[in-house]
């Protein structure tokens, strides 16, 4: 009779299931040649994997282990469940935390923002491989993670959006950085409207490279571990697509991939229109013609008649307004910027939003008692006077002592930017 290991058995499964629950799974698949492709997997389904500090955390260290790895050749970032890649940041604890008696910066606050913006900035100087699984809904703090992806793909049930408006934030987790950089300040548009775009989209306003189909997962993988990884070249920042690059064998894997038939983008057919609205003048003539459903209309007929145009108008008008002035202030803001400098504002006007009233409002009426009734602090036009103004600005100003901002260390020798072109 062959005597089993009861306790053995049970502390490895007491382990397996440890591991299921982990907020981020990660594993390899072994290439053919010998070579391992890293898998990051966001465990949250129930939450769409909504990015906590925990998760911001987890998938650092394993970046920076994977990092020293010569067997490790790419990285796979998805999301577990079929509904979402990563929905937005999971904000319920940052809420509990703000209150009139917090002080400022809120612990909280600077702990939630300092961990995902690192993060976001580690995956922007990475020197291996991001590939960005991006099926499913894509909002906040996942279009952090998606911008800061090397190789991105999107299917036709793709979805994105920053929808922060709806909450009394800013469009943050490097929102500032790649809405000021899509064309024709159609990023400035969705920043203010929250659209909700498509795989198409994102293609054009260079969020993603490759259109699958959602089903194409294992093939792509089966393909990435039968490329021939020997002769790879570990090129440095400044060359990442050198041709035996492990980023130049993954561009040739992907784009050997059946490009997927997308829904049509509805950027691509109405940039015109987006474009006249975001050059019409300031916020305030921006607001006009948004405010009237006249004014859109002779601007583009089909373009105010379009059921997408008339619930990404509906979410402006019932959103905050001072998210509005912060995203028209940081869109113009930033146009210069480093990221690593647009991540360092952004905590700036994450913590002062942390202690300002709106936020905490807004996730309240959306998520909280979801009643959709936010009581905003103030109207655009208040938003817009002289003391208004000066209200926004100070979201601004660094609320740290001297020498204690969480990314100080960002714009000094230590700016990996710095580094890349010495």
């Amino acid at each position: 009779m062959i005597k089993t290991d009861v306790t053995a058995t049970h502390d490895s499964n007491n382990q397996k299931a440890l591991a299921i629950e982990s907020p981020v799974l990660f594993d390899t698949e072994p290439t053919e040649c010998g070579h391992l492709i890293g898998i990051m997997t966001l465990n949250t389904p129930k939450s769409l994997n909504a990015l906590s500090v925990e998760m911001c955390q987890l998938l650092s260290a394993q970046l920076e282990q994977w990092q020293d790895d010569n067997q490790i050749v790419a990285l796979v970032l998805k999301g577990a469940g079929d509904k979402a890649f990563c929905a937005g940041g999971d904000i319920r604890k940052l809420y509990d935390s703000m209150s009139t008696t917090a002080p400022l910066p809120n612990p909280y606050a600077t702990e939630f923002f300092s961990h995902e913006y690192r993060l976001y900035r580690q995956m922007h100087f990475y020197p291996k491989p991001l590939i960005l699984w991006g099926d499913g809904i894509i909002m906040g703090g996942g279009m952090g993670l998606m911008a800061g992806c090397s190789h991105r793909l999107v299917t036709e049930r793709t979805r994105f959006a920053m929808p922060e408006v709806t909450i009394g934030l800013f469009p943050d987790a490097s929102g500032s950085w790649f809405l000021q950089r899509m064309p024709a300040k159609t990023g400035l548009f969705l920043g203010l409207t929250g659209a909700m775009c498509n795989g198409k989209d994102a293609l054009l306003v260079n969020l993603a490279e490759y259109a699958v189909a959602s089903s194409d997962y294992d093939g792509i993988i089966q393909r990435l571990k039968q490329s021939n990884w020997q002769g790879v070249v570990n090129a440095d920042n400044a060359d990442k697509f050198h041709d035996n690059s492990a980023h130049s064998i993954v561009s040739r894997v992907l784009a050997a991939q059946p490009m997927a038939e997308l829904p049509a983008s509805k950027l691509a057919t109405y940039w015109q229109p987006i474009a006249q609205l975001m050059n019409s003048g300031g916020l305030s003539d921006i607001d006009a013609l948004l405010q009237s459903d006249d004014a859109l209309a002779q601007l583009d007929t089909a373009f105010a008649e379009d059921s997408w145009t008339q619930r990404a108008v509906a979410t402006y008008r019932h959103g905050c307004p001072v998210t509005a002035a912060l995203t028209y202030a940081l869109y113009h803001k930033v146009t210069d910027l480093s990221i690593e400098q647009v991540l360092y504002l952004e905590t700036n006007v994450a913590v002062h939003c942390a202690a300002n009233p709106d936020f905490k409002e807004g996730v309240r009426a959306l998520l909280i008692d979801k009643d959709r009734s936010p009581q905003w602090s103030r109207s655009l036009s208040e938003c817009l006077s002289v003391e208004g103004q000066a209200y926004i600005q100070q979201h601004f100003v660094n609320p740290y002592p001297q020498g204690e901002h969480p990314l100080d260390d960002w714009l000094s020798n230590n700016s990996l930017g710095n580094q890349l072109v010495r």
